[in-house]
Formats: C-alpha cells, structure tokens, sequence
C-alpha cells in the first residue's frame, strides 16, 4: 500500500491512519492529568474493515506510543487492542500505567460529556 501516513490530530484526541487523503484508522485518547504523572488513555483503536490484514494497526500503535512516551506521558491501555499490543512490546512497559477506577469514571464522563455536545 502506498501513501500511508499516520499523524497525531491533537485537535481531536487521536492518531490516525490516512491514506489518499482519507482518514481510514484510528487511535482514540482522552488526555488525563493525574498531577505530576500526566497520562493519554488509550479507549479505541480501528482500521477500516477494508484496510484490515495490513499490518496498519500494528503501526498505528506503534507512533501513537512512542509519541506518547516521547511526550514524557504514561499509557493507560482501555482498548482492548492496545492492550493486546503492550503484552506483545515489552519496551512500553516502564510508560505503561494500570488502569485504575478512577481513570474509567474519567474516561465515562468525558465520553459521556462528548455525546451530548
């Protein structure tokens, strides 16, 4: 596949995968702030379904979590996928952050807040 580029939309709380234009796959976040451990929660991760097979997850995560550590952030792994994906990458683990009650109450309430806006 060519002109594949994933890129950080900050604006909207997520990495996305575009190709030709089109936003085709996405990382979701919401940003947390825990005080002095800042941290991006990690709630949903997609590829189209005609894109699948591709390997483009993989490397959508991969940007999004390395620009995540590089942003001196923790990861907080809601998504199932990013999960998956951190048991399988050893190298995030000192970045990675349980998830705790409190970041499912916060993650709740802004999604909730985001739907009725």
């Amino acid at each position: 596949m060519t002109d594949v580029t994933i890129r950080h939309n900050p604006d909207r709380e997520r990495f996305e995968v575009v190709v030709a234009g089109n936003v085709i796959g996405k990382a979701a976040y919401k940003a947390y702030d825990a005080g002095d451990s800042p941290q991006r929660i990690f709630y949903h991760t997609v590829i189209n379904e005609e894109y699948g097979g591709q390997g483009l997850a993989g490397k959508l995560a991969t940007v999004a979590l390395d620009e995540t550590v590089a942003a001196g952030l923790g990861i907080v792994p809601v998504c199932p996928y990013i999960k998956k994906f951190l048991t399988k990458h050893p190298e995030y683990a000192a970045a990675t952050v349980a998830t705790t009650p409190a970041h499912l109450e916060f993650l709740s309430s802004a999604l909730a807040a985001r739907a009725r806006a």
